[in-house]
């Protein structure tokens, strides 16, 4: 009997049918959904009506299938009667139904998802569509996008070498390439009912955060060391895990002396002022002494150039990678250590903040995270380090405030305490005394 079948490998819809006497089976480009399935039932009905009257034609049906040319009428032969009724099927090449340009689709997604994004990620995605996607994909139908034709471009991907650089894009980097694709199509599928190819492809693996915070001794270093317009800066860094947008942003109007906090409210991404990385990260943070001595300090050098805390002669905001890359790397050469991104000042006030014996309550709110389950999963195997949690605490605990009150009693040995019972009850029933 006739039937309409999936593909294991890809999911695609398959009819499987009998024509005499033989099982044929004719692959379609239309993914396994109820519309494609009713849509192909209503094919196969009429191919099995041709084939009662006698009156089917192969090649009408599957034009691009090999097994017409079985039944293709021999030279100056007579073609058979075709059905009226007969629908070309789609072959494996053909479009799923009639679906735009990935180029076409790619702009209407963008157009309307565009107004959740932040302006650094509109500049990010719109970036890769131009550079990567539209080209690659630009000139095909969004549903004759395939599987295959996705692991084909992540296995380009993972080849390629980035930019500047002698060594292959990262795993993160592939996904972040790859994920504008995948929401593309996927809205794709959900509009005009195509199975998405991204079905099953998941995201490659990518290493954990690397977590590298520098020791109270090296911090120590770096502030005697570093040059003096700077040292205000990475004071602020490493005692108060400001991320590096955060801390490029501050304004005065968010510096509060009276109470001694740093409200974070804004963030610097790409040159430009932006809303912080998430709700949460708006947040008070409160000063140490060393921070609040130190933007006092910084108060008298640019209070009066601008907005900005930290700032050029101007009174812009300083550029994250010119002072990476002109400050802090030659200041690590310089005193021999390793090299580490700022970043690792925001995980070395952490870790300070762990050791020192901190709430993690107030960790994770100073640090911007709305739970402490962060601040254990990214810092965790520092801090049997940097706390001396190796048990002795609470050895020192019992000790002092239970002293030798609990020193274990000597006792006799079963066997001693089973003869000196035999003895007592003796000397009991002879009447004797005993001590």
């Amino acid at each position: 009997m006739a039937s309409i079948r999936a593909r294991k490998d890809n999911g695609m819809l398959f009819i499987d049918f009998r024509y005499q006497d033989k099982r044929y089976r004719e692959q379609t480009a239309l993914g396994d959904t109820a519309a494609n399935r009713k849509r192909l039932q209503k094919v196969l009905d009429r191919i099995e009506a041709d084939i009662a009257a006698g009156t089917f034609d192969y090649r009408r049906f599957f034009p691009g299938s090999k097994n017409a040319a079985k039944f293709d009428p021999a030279p100056g032969g007579m073609v058979g009667p075709v059905s009226a009724a007969a629908v070309a099927l789609p072959s494996a090449a053909a479009s799923v139904a009639s679906t735009p340009l990935f180029k076409d689709f790619a702009e209407t997604w963008y157009g309307e998802k565009e107004v959740e994004w932040r302006r650094s990620y509109k500049t990010t995605l719109r970036a890769t569509l131009d550079r990567a996607l539209i080209p690659r994909f630009g000139e095909k139908e969004v549903g004759q996008i395939s599987k295959a034709d996705v692991l084909a471009y992540r296995a380009e991907l993972g080849k390629a070498t980035a930019k500047g650089k002698q060594t292959k894009l990262s795993a993160a980097r592939i996904n972040k390439m790859l994920n504008p694709l995948r929401q593309v199509l996927n809205e794709a599928a959900d509009r005009f009912d195509f199975r998405t190819p991204f079905d099953s492809v998941k995201q490659l693996k990518t290493k954990r955060t690397d977590v590298d915070p520098f020791t109270l001794a090296e911090v120590k270093q770096i502030l005697d060391t570093v040059r003096p317009d700077f040292r205000n800066y990475f004071t602020v860094r490493f005692f108060t895990g400001l991320r590096t947008g955060e801390v490029d942003g501050l304004q005065w109007k968010y510096v509060d002396f009276d109470n001694r906090l740093i409200l974070v409210r804004e963030t610097i991404v790409g040159g430009e002022e932006e809303y912080t990385k998430t709700d949460g990260s708006q947040r008070d943070i409160q000063m140490s002494q060393l921070v609040f001595d130190a933007l006092q300090a910084q108060f008298e050098a640019t209070g009066k150039l601008g907005k900005f805390v930290f700032c050029n002669r101007l009174g812009t905001p300083l550029d994250h990678k010119n002072v990476t890359n002109r400050v802090w790397y030659p200041l690590l050469r310089h005193l021999n250590l390793k090299q580490r991104r700022p970043y690792q000042c925001r995980h070395t006030a952490a870790t300070l903040w762990l050791a020192s014996g901190e709430a993690p309550e107030w960790i994770a709110r100073q640090l911007g995270h709305t739970t402490t389950e962060m601040l254990f999963r990214v810092y965790s195997r520092y801090v049997p380090n940097l706390t001396r949690r190796d048990g002795s605490a609470f050895e020192r605990l019992i000790t002092q405030t239970l002293g030798t009150q609990l020193l274990p009693v000597k006792t006799a040995p079963a066997e001693e305490a089973e003869q000196e019972a035999e003895l007592l009850a003796e000397n009991a029933a002879q009447g004797g005394d005993h001590e």
